[in-house]
């Protein structure tokens, strides 16, 4: 056998590690876009049996995700309503309305986190509230894509 033989035996297969790549490539671009189909479109793409291993939310802790857009009630400003509908509209991302009080504004910040949790979830928004003590009074939202708890996390 002559080098010349044995260089032109391994070059066959280039074409098809190429084609392997190209096509898990598409597979997984394939598979990425099913979400963003999915809330486009409001109706589940993949099939029950896929669908019913997903994770169920869970009761308990919460796994708070970094925010895509935050929200302060200030004067003049516009309201949780109005900031909603400017959002871009996902049934996956979850509002957390946060509110810190001092030690005895305990009332006033759940009034006001109750207030504002009602008006976002007119806007047919998933909302929670968290409340805690801290040193400032402080009250906000934040629109992100929280993480269910799995059940042994807990």
């Amino acid at each position: 056998m002559s080098a010349a033989g044995g260089a032109t035996k391994g070059a066959g297969s280039g074409w098809q590690l190429i084609l392997a790549d190209l096509a898990l490539i598409l597979f997984l671009l394939t598979l990425s876009s099913l979400p963003a189909a999915e809330a486009e479109s409001g109706r589940r793409l993949a099939d029950r049996a896929a669908r019913g291993k997903e994770a169920r939310p869970v009761l308990g802790r919460a796994e708070i995700a970094a925010a895509q857009a935050l929200y302060r009630p200030v004067a003049g400003g516009p309201g949780i309503g109005e900031w909603l509908a400017a959002q871009p509209r996902d049934p996956r991302a979850t509002l957390t309305v946060f509110a810190r009080y001092r030690p005895g504004g305990e009332a006033e910040a759940w009034a006001q986190a109750r207030a504002l949790a009602a008006q976002a979830q007119a806007s047919g928004v998933a909302v929670r509230t968290i409340i805690a003590a801290g040193g400032e009074a402080d009250l906000y939202a934040s629109l992100a894509y929280d993480e269910a708890v799995p059940a042994t996390a807990l």
